[in-house]
């Protein structure tokens, strides 16, 4: 069942990716869509599917899979179940080093860039404060750290909003803190798909070590595990994928903290196989949120709109669920 579960999240995402090459307000049938796989068909409709579609199809591939990876990498990490991706507040800073962007009217490279530092930095003072405290557990210390900086950073965001131009910058910073890859272009994909392909890879490569490191701490050393340099690690890689997400498509929550439980449910706990299920079912999931924000409506309806609508009751569902498991 676990080996098929791993196909099973295979098969949504090649399914979400054809579904996302012929849905939207310009359909594409499945025999145009074979055609233009071969180089023939309309050239408008080749500039539909390929210079439009394709690069969002990536992009949205690429954040889902991210994120939903980081997400599985912190659970384990912070051993609680709850832990999203921003829990070090690098959401929070890579949204106030957009919003900062967008108030000293930044391009929109500028307004990336400024949000991939801002989520790295912010990390980078939780992981400093969190590892001065020598008593008691470490990773409760970073934890809670990060929870402290975040609402920092959440007051930052305020204050950023309440200064800015209600006519111009606010409807932009709104729509930003919402969500979107409406912006993504082939000529915008490197700076998302280098950190995040880094940061992912270095998680998978670490996956065997997650599952020690989910372990208490005592436990985690007596088996011969550097905790210290391990949770760095992959509190860096998680991070570094976080913020390039962030970056790239705003504030899109509940990914990285429904998608893993779904791929606990297909493929079980360990990371071995945890980790790469979760890739792939983030990525099917974003993508098909996204398909779905540009088609539903005359007007785009930002992702974290709907990553919220579908993952509140999904996550009720998963919990009703594993309940009875527990019972």
């Amino acid at each position: 069942m676990r080996r098929l579960g791993a196909w099973w999240a295979l098969l949504a995402l090649l399914g979400g990716v054809a579904l996302a090459f012929t849905v939207g307000r310009t359909p594409v049938s499945l025999a145009d869509f074979w055609a233009l796989l071969w180089g023939e068909g309309d050239a408008a409709l080749q500039t539909v599917v390929w210079d439009i579609r394709a690069p969002r199809i990536v992009a949205a591939v690429a954040v889902g899979a991210g994120l939903a990876v980081a997400g599985a990498a912190f659970q384990g990490l912070f051993r609680n179940p709850l832990v999203s991706p921003d829990i070090l507040g690098a959401s929070a800073g890579a949204a106030l080093g957009a919003l900062l962007g967008i108030f000293f009217s930044l391009g929109i490279a500028g307004i990336q860039m400024a949000a991939f530092v801002g989520g790295l930095l912010a990390v980078g003072v939780v992981y400093a404060v969190g590892s001065t405290v020598r008593q008691g557990d470490p990773v409760l210390a970073l934890l809670l750290t990060g929870i402290v900086v975040g609402s920092l950073l959440g007051a930052g965001i305020g204050l950023v909003k309440t200064l800015a131009d209600p006519y111009n910058q606010l409807p932009a910073m709104t729509f930003w803190l919402l969500g979107s890859l409406a912006g993504a272009h082939a000529e915008d994909l490197p700076a998302l798909l280098l950190p995040t392909g880094l940061g992912m890879g270095l998680l998978l490569l670490l996956r065997w070590r997650l599952d020690v490191m989910s372990l208490p701490e005592e436990e985690a050393r007596a088996l011969g595990a550097r905790t210290t340099l391990l949770r760095l690690a992959i509190v860096a890689a998680a991070t570094l994928v976080t913020a390039a997400s962030v970056a790239a498509a705003g504030i899109v929550g509940w990914v990285g903290l429904v998608v893993p439980h779904l791929a606990r449910f297909l493929v079980g706990p360990s990371f071995v196989r945890l980790l790469p299920a979760s890739a792939l079912l983030g990525g099917s999931f974003l993508l098909l949120i996204d398909t779905l924000a540009r088609s539903m409506a005359t007007v785009e309806v930002p992702l974290g709109i709907l990553t919220a609508l579908v993952g509140s009751p999904f996550f009720i569902a998963l919990l009703r669920r594993a309940q009875k498991g527990w019972a």
